[in-house]
């Protein structure tokens, strides 16, 4: 399709203003463009049809299935947005007085006490904008413990290899050394591994439990205690929360500190580009070192961004716990879970899951074997799923998984419609023995079919250049 700009046509306007009744004021000259802005000049009838065949282009969870593996892309109640958009909330402006801005300091006092109690934390932090920077804010309150005990000496973070990409990238950007560990054959932490590296040197760990491949990690205690016992400090990545919260609480499990996205787990529209809200807990010890707005506590030493961080996002997620409610919560997750071990469960015997075992919210799909002995690929899959209304899932993710096709079908899909993505699967499994060639060229319904996408990572056109 064309962009809006290469639809404009000199003159033409979609809106019809009044006469001015109010007094015109002028700029000075120096402060006057030198030319006028390149705007785009269409009627509101173009506008319209532009927007709407922008959305025909797009799958959303309001289109059709979206299994995105690891980033919980569900279906959230319009009541979030709904409470979000109450002009107390949209119209506050950050520097407001404190005195004027007391129901926003209650929206956040609860869902800080809410979510320390989910979590089993002490304190907690809005100030992080999503799911990496407040990874980001949570290393740092380790790197701060260290050195306020004269600990600098420890300078390694130990990473799981089946971790999210983030994670490494994070205790890199923090200043550490990152220490890889490899998975032990049932895809958890390698217990021997993990001894192996533990030292004074230690200063933390960043775990997933439930882990990337979907398994909640039976020796989690263990694990915590041998990295407490060498002096380090156990950091939780909350990308999978959706799969245990309500039923078991990070802070149980021996973590210090925790992110949570919560325009994943807690509501929001997750992806698209916009607002996230990275909100992080600690436990005591670590509460000193926390980031605090002035809405909240103050200035504190440590400061991540400005403000109060994406405050309309904390407030869909209050909006989010306060519905459910405490039976709610945790049966968002039991059902998150049941619908991961059900999909998995109708695909097996076409496509095989990498570890046959109960799973929690998601599952991974090795298609090594297939791929060998039908030419088609895990992309391949991905590609055709699209010609049946699907988004396809997480793609050669995790690494430790070969031709790896990662699901998360989330609580909010029915059986009817797990039961039609098994069929789909079942279909494709079937065509590749009969029609690889078509499958090697899928999409054939999409708006744009199979993108030169090494081209496309290595010289993206990111902006427009008028002629």
């Amino acid at each position: 399709m064309k962009l809006i700009f290469e639809k404009s046509v000199p003159g033409r306007k979609s809106t019809i203003l009044g006469k001015c009744d109010v007094e015109q004021v002028s700029l000075p000259e120096s402060m006057k463009r030198s030319a006028a802005p390149a705007l785009p000049e269409v009627s509101e009838t173009d506008l319209s049809r532009h927007y709407t065949e922008l959305c025909h282009n797009v799958h959303g969870v309001n289109c059709g299935f979206y299994p995105l593996g690891s980033c919980t892309m569900k279906y959230n109640p319009r009541i979030d947005e709904e409470i979000a958009a109450l002009p107390g909330f949209t119209g506050v402006h950050p520097l407001a007085p404190p005195e004027t801005t007391l129901g926003c300091r209650e929206v956040l006092d609860k869902a800080s006490e809410y979510l320390c109690e989910i979590t089993g934390m002490d304190g907690m932090t809005f100030q992080p904008a999503a799911g990496a920077h407040g990874e980001f804010t949570g290393v740092l309150l380790i790197k701060k413990y260290h050195d306020s005990r004269g600990e600098s000496r420890r300078n390694k973070i130990i990473v799981p290899d089946s971790a999210h990409g983030t994670n490494p990238a994070t205790a890199a950007m923090c200043g550490y050394q990152v220490v890889n560990i490899p998975s032990a054959p049932n895809g958890c932490v390698d217990l021997e591994a993990l001894k192996a590296v533990l030292g004074e040197d230690t200063a933390g760990l960043m775990l997933t439990n439930p882990n990337t491949v979907g398994i909640f990690d039976e020796n989690i205690l263990e694990i915590t205690r041998l990295v407490h016992e060498a002096g380090g400090l156990c950091y939780y990545d909350g990308a999978n929360l959706n799969a245990i919260m309500g039923a078991v609480r990070p802070g149980d499990m021996g973590f210090d500190c925790i992110h949570m996205n919560l325009h994943k787990t807690f509501a929001t529209p997750h992806g698209g580009g916009g607002p996230g809200a990275g909100a992080v807990g600690c436990k005591e010890h670590l509460k000193k070192f926390l980031p605090a707005s002035a809405l909240m506590d103050g200035a504190g030493e440590l400061q991540v961004r400005s403000f109060a961080g994406n405050f309309l996002v904390v407030v869909k997620a209050l909006t989010y716990i306060m519905t459910l409610g405490r039976e709610g919560i945790p049966e968002a997750s039991a059902n998150a879970v049941l619908n991961a071990n059900y999909l998995m469960r109708k695909i097996q015997g076409t496509f095989e899951p990498a570890f046959d075992r109960i799973c929690m919210h998601e599952f991974v799909l090795d298609l090594s074997e297939f791929k060998k002995r039908t030419g088609v690929s895990a992309l391949d899959v991905a590609k055709s799923l699209i010609d049946y209304g699907m988004h396809p899932p997480t793609m050669y993710f995790p690494l430790i998984v070969h031709e790896a096709l990662m699901l998360e079908p989330t609580e909010t899909e029915s059986r009817e419609t797990l039961d039609w993505a098994a069929d789909i699967f079942r279909k494709l499994y079937d065509l590749a023995e009969t029609d690889p060639e078509y499958m090697h060229s899928a999409p054939h319904s999409a708006a744009i079919a199979r993108p030169d996408e090494v081209r496309a990572a290595r010289n993206p056109i990111l902006r427009y250049t008028a002629e």
